[in-house]
């Protein structure tokens, strides 16, 4: 849910006007509208390298997971993995236009460790590739930028530890 859609339900749950507070939370969320547009850009048109990228980087830091009896062994798995990173990302992008983390815990986080760990997939992993989807995306950013986005990584990663 948007930034303008919470404060319009929440002041129509209470029978009122947004506050002067709230219409400054929305000028706010207009004002970097332009930046948060540019930020999912990047991201997106990237995305094949990023993934690419924080997937060379995970199994550096992790080659157990790609070595015989690991989660990525074999090219399904594999695919699988950098399928998920994908996602994931995506995720990100939803929640950096929305200027909320709402749409990354209602579409991606809620049951996610359940599911890992129902299919035996070592949620500590998952939680150090969004780290490495966080330092391939944010390299590709400018300082302002990457300050914006890293939040939204970082709340995935904090759900994921």
């Amino acid at each position: 849910m948007s930034v303008i859609s919470q404060v319009i339900l929440q002041a129509d749950d209470e029978l009122r006007y947004p506050t002067s507070g709230e219409l400054q939370g929305l000028e706010n969320f207009f004002k970097t509208g332009e930046q948060r547009t540019r930020i999912a850009q990047t991201l997106s048109e990237n995305e094949r390298k990023i993934v690419q990228e924080a997937s060379k980087e995970l199994w550096k830091k992790r080659p157990d997971f790609i070595a015989p009896g690991g989660n990525a062994y074999g090219d399904k798995q594999r695919a699988l993995c950098l399928r998920d990173y994908g996602w994931y990302l995506r995720l990100v992008t939803y929640g950096i236009l929305a200027g909320s983390k709402e749409p990354i815990e209602s579409i991606g986080i809620i049951g996610a460790r359940e599911m890992y760990n129902a299919l035996g997939v070592p949620v500590p992993g998952m939680a150090e590739a969004i780290r490495c989807l966080k330092a391939a995306s944010l390299a590709l950013l400018s300082s302002e930028d990457a300050l914006e986005a890293a939040p939204y990584f970082d709340f995935i990663i904090q759900a994921m530890s």
